[in-house]
């Protein structure tokens, strides 16, 4: 369960990133509140995640989640460059989660 727990955690600093671009350095509101609750939720189920994980496998793939989906939300929501060097910095990211999972 701890790892499901994790995933949720990844999609909810997604999330949180996502609704922190909306709000336009905090000037709209809903998108703030947004941000704040994603930002908790992705915290309370990576704390869930701790409790069976080692801290520094549960950070690095909650961080590998977080920065991959949100390079992708970038590129897919806010017109942001997609290049092959960006293509190989997240195969890069995701070798490293991959890594991380087969050693703990």
């Amino acid at each position: 369960m701890a790892w499901v727990f994790l995933l949720f955690a990844g999609f909810g600093e997604m999330t949180a990133m996502f609704f922190l671009k909306l709000s336009d350095g905090f000037k709209k509101k809903g998108a703030a509140i947004g941000a704040i609750a994603a930002g908790g939720v992705s915290f309370y189920f990576l704390s869930l995640s701790l409790l069976d994980l080692p801290v520094g496998t549960a950070y690095g793939i909650w961080t590998g989640i977080g920065s991959v989906g949100t390079v992708l939300l970038g590129i897919l929501f806010f017109k942001e460059g997609f290049h092959a060097k960006r293509l190989l910095f997240i195969l890069c990211i995701i070798s490293g989660v991959i890594g991380l999972k087969l050693v703990s």
